[in-house]
């Protein structure tokens, strides 16, 4: 079968924000009751992104510095986050996971990611390779993008 680059963006704009409402829904389920969506977001990013700022983190949650500041403040308190000066530059804060912080993390996610097994275990085993095989060309176009992205900056 084969689709137009525009049918192929059409599908993309369509379907994934469906997964992304779904991926949401069981994260929320699966979080700690005492943990805010951005606050697990915060959590997630500095997981992928060890030793970000507190701009790069407000940026991706979609916070506003000060918002971000007192949402962080809470974390570190919870002992979830550390908070540390930048050994290149002592007026820049890096953020790093506790090892409670990732074991949080590591639980919700796992959690989430057995919930969405069980949803594809239904699923035919040559259609769940087409979607690994399909998700993994995504991956590739969207991270030479994010490249692309970075380098304008």
């Amino acid at each position: 079968m084969s689709a137009s680059p525009e049918a192929c963006a059409r599908e993309v704009l369509e379907v994934i924000p469906q997964v992304m409402r779904v991926l949401r829904t069981e994260m929320r389920l699966n979080r700690a009751a005492d943990l805010t969506v951005p606050q697990f977001r915060t959590l997630k990013f500095l997981d992928r992104e060890p030793g970000s700022s507190l701009s790069a983190v407000a940026e991706h949650v979609g916070l506003a510095l000060p918002s971000m500041s007192t949402l962080v403040e809470g974390l570190v308190a919870r002992k979830l986050i550390l908070r540390n000066t930048a050994p290149d530059d002592r007026r820049r804060v890096t953020l790093h996971l506790t090892a409670m912080g990732e074991s949080l993390v590591a639980e919700t996610y796992a959690a989430t990611q057995a919930r969405l097994a069980e949803r594809l275990a239904a699923v035919a085993p040559g259609d769940r390779a087409a979607v690994v095989q399909a998700l993994e060309c995504l991956r590739l176009i969207f991270a030479s993008n994010a490249v692309l992205e970075e380098s304008k900056r």
